[in-house]
């Protein structure tokens, strides 16, 4: 990690401000499974607080509280609602936990695929887009190189930390970025923390 903290800062003086205020990198990875995608499409638009209150109610209407595609399937629509899912995402993760247990989706195969193939696979599940995908890559398959262009707090981070008029679009937060690679994660994580903030899975 040292090694792309020191290239980070050589290659932009801006990001390399940021890292100085941030201080020591300290990303939480997450296991590449079945529940960290479920925890994900939770945590879809809503804060890291009520998320988690969501996800700890759904977790524990399950044996031992873990999520599983079988056991999520045992459940009927109305329970996962109680819990506090909204229709939409008590569909997405429905539909996640029987591709999964179809063999559709196999999370085993997903550390042996390039980041592409990864996102193309995980978006055939209904409510998973390339948000999802990317947070996915970075917290969960430790991917060193993944820049989530569509994400409002990276668009805020740079329009803040690079003095922008406005928030950046995707074409020009990979103009920025050029400069990064290949450790556009490492960049993106002290970019959310920058707004006192961290990306949730």
């Amino acid at each position: 990690m040292r090694k792309a903290i020191l290239h980070l800062k050589k290659a932009d003086p801006v990001l390399s401000s940021v890292i100085e205020r941030v201080g020591r990198y300290g990303i939480q990875y997450r296991e590449p499974n079945f529940e960290t995608l479920v925890r994900s499409i939770v945590y879809q638009q809503l804060s890291g607080r009520v998320a988690s209150v969501i996800f700890g109610r759904l977790a524990g209407l399950v044996p031992r509280g873990k999520l599983t595609p079988e056991a999520i399937l045992k459940l009927t629509p109305a329970r996962m609602r109680k819990a506090g899912l909204s229709k939409q995402k008590t569909a997405y993760i429905r539909d996640l936990a029987r591709k999964t247990a179809r063999g559709a989706l196999k999370f085993d195969t997903l550390p042996e695929l390039p980041d592409h193939e990864v996102i193309e696979h995980l978006t055939q599940v209904k409510g998973i887009g390339v948000w999802t995908a990317h947070m996915f890559l970075l917290f969960a398959l430790q991917r060193p190189d993944v820049l989530p262009t569509g994400d409002l707090g990276i668009r805020m981070a740079i329009r803040k930390a690079y003095g922008l008029d406005e928030l950046p679009h995707p074409k020009h937060i990979e103009e920025i970025a050029v400069r990064w690679r290949p450790y556009c994660s490492v960049a993106t994580w002290y970019l959310w923390r920058s707004l006192e903030g961290q990306a949730e899975i």
